[in-house]
């Protein structure tokens, strides 16, 4: 048997054709691949939003398109690390970290794993990063409810992932540019340790003055209650003076 005879060297007009098809394939699936970014990212933002509603079964639905809607995306890419690696795609997937995480938190449940979620690990640290600022609005709703140590949980998991970050020491080409988002989770961090500080203080003080009044009705035998009690302590002050 005779072997194929060798090809014929191409053109250069035939070279830059199979460029320009080259180009034409990659540049339908990175259209693609934005879309599915976008349409990712807002599936994301729902069931964040579901979350903080505390709808954690609408979450956990919407989290699961989220996870299919991710796999479609990252599928195609298999030979397009280029696309992978894009900013639109890794920043959806950051979003995709970030929404698995709050729900986590919130939920006590184990963390899903950068495999999991099909990240690397610069967009997972980035999306912990996130979720853990999230958090913050978690604190704020809580306190504003008067639950002020349902919050401090919370907290506690802004320090944890906070004191993480600060151990991946490497350069931003590694990390994506992690450090300027623990700079501003430590920057949200303290905000909300500060407020959280004093909203308990603020509790602190309420009880304080609820067993004061308590204390105060049972010496004088009345049902005080706040303008009672300061009436009363008013009048005291009064009668000595007229003394």
């Amino acid at each position: 048997m005779h072997g194929a005879g060798p090809t014929s060297p191409r053109t250069l007009t035939e070279i830059v054709e199979g460029i320009r098809e080259d180009f034409t394939t990659i540049s339908k699936i990175r259209d693609e691949t934005l879309n599915r970014s976008r349409a990712l990212i807002r599936s994301c933002a729902a069931g964040i939003r579901a979350i903080h509603r505390h709808e954690l079964e609408s979450a956990e639905q919407l989290l699961a398109e989220a996870r299919a809607a991710a796999v479609e995306m990252v599928e195609p890419l298999a030979g397009y690390p280029m696309l992978y690696h894009a900013g639109y795609t890794q920043d959806a997937l950051k979003e995709l970290v970030e929404a698995h995480l709050v729900l986590a938190f919130v939920r006590g449940d184990d963390m899903p794993e950068p495999a999991s979620l099909h990240v690397t690990g610069a967009t997972y640290l980035r999306g912990m990063s996130e979720a853990a600022t999230e958090m913050r609005r978690f604190v704020l709703d809580l306190m504003r409810r008067g639950r002020v140590a349902e919050a401090e949980p919370y907290l506690d998991s802004m320090d944890e992932v906070y004191s993480l970050l600060t151990t991946v020491d490497f350069p931003d080409s590694i990390t994506d540019g992690l450090r300027r988002n623990t700079d501003v989770l430590r920057n949200v961090l303290e905000r909300t340790r500060g407020d959280l500080t004093m909203g308990i203080r603020q509790d602190q003080m309420r009880q304080a003055l609820q067993i004061f009044e308590a204390r105060l009705a049972h010496d004088l035998g009345v049902s005080a209650g706040p303008e009672d009690a300061a009436g009363l302590a008013f009048s005291e002050e009064s009668d000595d003076e007229a003394d």
